[in-house]
């Protein structure tokens, strides 16, 4: 990899008498020698909305997403070298996950027995307001796939986030209008699987905000294990993200209230470093941000989170180009490989021109982050 090429965005140039950026904001979206490109765009086709999961060995990626914005399923991709080269594993998929639709997302899931499995669940099988959330499983790593009947669940999109418990249990968070359609007042559910993923309880409402719209959980745990954290896209954009936290295991939540200025987006996903901190990336919302509707990751600790405090800087990771709707894009896969290199993939306007959205990733190491934030504040930028 090159030389790092980032430079610092003058935040405080951008302040508003409500909100305003109060963090140092990075900018890698130049460096091309740092992105991947899994699946282009073509003037035809339009490659959305990804999500990856990491196998046990810490190089093999799995990628899946939808062609059209919140449309069919059916591309996946796999990486033997840590997402640095991919292969397209469609043909190996059973037929019947094409009419899955909006969002696939993919987990490894074990179950209380300890029996890993691969899980890509969709919000929809064929017709939007079909049978809520359809599956396909992996039980030999990746290897073979067969379609499971759809959990029925009506909603909006599949599970943002699952979380396994200290039980042995794993919790899955999504959200969804009136009926399950896409519509206000959003409200988000929780449900939990006891067998590895085949069956899980009947959804409960663990959040609800009056005059919000609450959507696209993200769960991550505290230092020490006894609390989860659950970070909500708000999605009438009229101000800051929301966060609720639990600490006992998900039985009961705290009522959801803002996040810090600098983790307002869409469609939270990060890992925590070896370190201990954690990379949020997401879809920038925030007010006033010169990133706005850009692919950005947050840096902090759990307690910046917990205490609504800034947090130490955001890193602009993806430019998305005209003429895309304003932030269509962020929503990733983030994961940590063991050499404490950071993959992200998104989907994004990558390039001026005619070609749809495509699937990129950005690699980055929080020590190269980290130097150049002290650079740039020795040089007074």
């Amino acid at each position: 990899m090159r030389p790092l090429l980032a430079t610092l965005l003058l935040s405080g140039l951008y302040a508003s008498a409500q909100e305003k950026p109060d963090l140092p904001i990075l900018d890698l979206s130049t460096d091309t020698s740092r992105q991947v490109v899994v699946a282009a765009g073509t003037k035809d086709t339009y490659q959305g909305h990804p999500t990856t999961a990491l196998m046990g060995d810490g190089k093999t990626l799995f990628a899946v997403w939808c062609i059209n914005h919140g449309g069919s399923a059916g591309p996946m991709a796999k990486s033997q070298d840590g997402g640095l080269t991919w292969s397209r594993l469609d043909d190996k998929l059973p037929k019947g996950f094409a009419t899955h639709q909006n969002c696939p997302s993919i987990y490894r899931i074990a179950d209380p027995a300890g029996k890993e499995r691969l899980w890509v669940f969709s919000a929809h099988l064929g017709k939007r307001g079909g049978p809520g959330m359809p599956s396909i499983v992996s039980e030999d790593g990746g290897e073979s796939w067969k379609e499971l009947p759809p959990l029925g669940f009506p909603n909006v999109m599949t599970f943002s986030s699952v979380m396994r418990l200290q039980d042995g249990r794993t919790l899955g968070l999504f959200h969804r209008g009136p009926g399950g359609a896409d519509k206000t007042p959003l409200v988000i559910l929780q449900t939990i699987t006891a067998d590895g993923g085949f069956t899980w309880s009947e959804p409960q409402v663990v959040a609800e905000v009056a005059g919000k719209n609450p959507c696209e959980p993200f769960m991550l745990r505290s230092p020490d294990g006894k609390e989860i954290a659950c970070l909500l896209r708000e999605n009438t954009h009229k101000g800051r993200s929301l966060m609720m936290f639990s600490r006992d295991e998900g039985a009961t939540w705290s009522k959801p209230v803002d996040t810090s200025w600098g983790l307002t987006g869409d469609r939270h996903y990060g890992v925590r470093t070896k370190d201990g901190r954690w990379v949020i990336c997401f879809r920038d919302q925030a007010l006033n941000s010169p990133t706005k509707g850009h692919f950005v990751a947050w840096v902090g600790t759990f307690e910046d989170l917990r205490q609504g405090r800034p947090g130490q800087y955001r890193v602009k990771l993806l430019h998305n180009h005209p003429p895309a709707r304003t932030g269509d894009c962020g929503y990733p896969g983030v994961e940590l490989l063991p050499d404490d290199t950071i993959v992200a993939t998104t989907y994004v306007k990558y390039a001026p021109g005619p070609e749809k959205h495509s699937v990129v990733s950005v690699r980055f190491r929080l020590s190269e982050t980290d130097k150049l934030l002290s650079a740039s504040t020795a040089s007074g930028r």
